[in-house]
C-alpha cells in the first residue's frame, strides 16, 4: 500500500510502498478515506527538536483519520465490516493504575499512532478494536477525520466550569477555532481569540462569534478595556505553542484564574514562575482526549447541530501532501485534509 513515511531523521516525508498491515484477532483493518494534518504532523515534517526527541523513525505518520472497516479480527464483536469509523490515537495498556481506574488517557505506557506506532497517513491502518470509534450518520467522513483534534478542544473546555466566564484563547489555529466554538456552546460569557496571522484572524471572524484580536495591530489591554474587563479573564486557553502567548496569558488572567495549555512549543521556553505563583494561577495540561467520554461528548455536539465542515479550508489528494504542508507552515489554512479514497 501507499503511505507517507518519516523514513529518515530529517525534514520531509517520503511517499512510498509499504506492506499492508494484517489485523490480529482483536484488531480492525480500516481503509482510509481522509486524513487530517495536525500541528504535531507539521512538527514531525519539519523535524524540530520536539519531533527529534519524540518520534520513532522509520514510521508512518498521521493520527487524524476516517475510513471504512474492511476486515475485523476473529474476536471483534462491536465493529463490523462496512462501518464508517475514526479512531482514538492512543494505544494503551490495561495493567497499570490509571487504566485499571478507567483513566485510559493517563496511561504512562501509551503509544501514539503516527508517532511511536504505525500511523494513518496510508491507504490502510490496523487498530485495536478498543480504539475504533463509529461515526454517526450525521457526521461526514470529512468531518470524521477532524474529530480527534475537536476532542482536544472538548476535553480542554470540559476541564473547567466555563458557564458565564470571560475566556481568552491564544492562537486561532484549528484548535483555537474549535475551542471558541465549544466555549460558546458551553455557555462562556465573553470569548476573546488572539492571533497575529492575517489569514487566521480573517478565518476566525468567519467561523466563530468570538471577539477576534489581531495582535499585530491591536493591543489586548485595549480590548480588555473595551469589554470592561477590570481584573482580567477568568479562564484562559493557550493553543499556539508560542512563548509570547504563554506570557500574555499569565498577565491577562485574573488572580486565582485557571489556564489550560494545549499548544506544544517547538523548543523549551523560559517561564516566570514568580508571576504564576503570586497570581495563584491553576494550570492544566491537555493531552489528547478523556477516553472515551470525550468522544461521546464530541459526537453529541455535532449531532446537536454544530457544523465543523467550515473549519476544513483545503482538500488535497494524498500525493500532493507537500503542497498541504507548505500551506500549514505558512499559516494559510484551517484544517487541511488529504483524500486517500479518490
Amino acid at each position: 500500500m501507499k503511505a507517507l513515511v518519516k523514513s529518515q531523521p530529517e525534514p520531509g516525508l517520503e511517499l512510498t510502498e509499504v506492506d499492508r498491515p494484517i489485523p490480529k484477532d482483536d484488531e480492525v483493518l480500516i481503509k482510509i478515506s481522509y486524513t487530517s494534518i495536525c500541528g504535531t504532523d507539521n512538527h514531525i515534517y519539519k523535524w524540530d527538536k520536539w519531533a527529534q526527541n519524540t518520534v520513532k523513525v522509520p514510521n508512518i505518520i498521521g493520527h487524524e483519520f476516517s475510513g471504512i472497516v474492511e476486515q475485523v479480527g476473529s474476536s471483534v464483536e462491536r465493529i463490523s465490516v462496512g462501518d464508517r469509523v475514526t479512531g482514538e490515537g492512543h494505544i494503551v495498556k490495561s495493567d497499570n493504575r490509571s487504566s485499571r481506574a478507567g483513566r485510559f488517557h493517563l496511561d504512562s505506557h501509551t503509544q501514539s499512532i503516527g508517532i511511536t506506532y504505525p500511523g494513518a497517513f496510508a491507504e490502510y491502518i490496523v487498530l485495536p478494536a478498543f480504539n475504533v470509534i463509529k461515526l454517526k450518520d450525521d457526521c461526514s467522513l470529512e468531518v470524521g477525520s477532524i474529530l480527534d483534534p475537536f476532542g482536544n478542544a472538548v476535553h480542554a473546555v470540559g476541564s473547567f466550569n466555563v458557564i458565564g466566564e470571560d475566556v481568552l484563547v491564544t492562537g486561532a489555529g484549528p484548535i483555537g477555532l474549535m475551542l471558541a466554538i465549544v466555549l460558546e456552546r458551553a455557555g462562556a460569557n465573553r470569548i476573546v481569540l488572539t492571533d497575529i496571522n492575517p489569514y487566521r484572524v480573517k478565518l476566525a471572524k468567519e467561523v466563530t462569534n468570538a471577539r477576534v484580536v489581531d495582535m499585530s495591530s491591536e493591543d489586548l489591554a485595549d480590548v480588555m478595556d473595551e469589554l470592561t474587563m477590570v481584573e482580567g479573564f477568568d479562564i484562559s486557553f493557550e493553543a499556539s505553542g508560542s512563548p509570547q502567548a504563554f506570557n500574555q496569558i499569565i498577565d491577562a488572567t485574573i488572580m486565582g484564574g485557571r489556564v489550560a495549555i494545549i499548544g506544544i512549543p517547538s523548543e523549551p521556553m523560559e517561564v516566570d514562575w514568580s508571576k504564576i505563583i503570586f497570581k495563584a494561577l491553576t494550570f492544566k495540561a491537555i493531552y489528547g482526549r478523556e477516553m472515551f467520554d470525550t468522544w461521546y461528548k464530541s459526537k453529541a455536539i455535532i449531532s446537536s447541530g454544530t457544523d465543523l465542515s467550515k473549519l476544513i479550508t483545503h482538500k488535497f489528494r494524498y500525493t500532493d501532501f507537500e503542497q498541504a504542508f507548505e500551506l500549514i507552515d505558512k499559516g494559510m489554512s484551517g484544517k487541511i485534509i488529504l483524500d486517500w479514497a479518490n
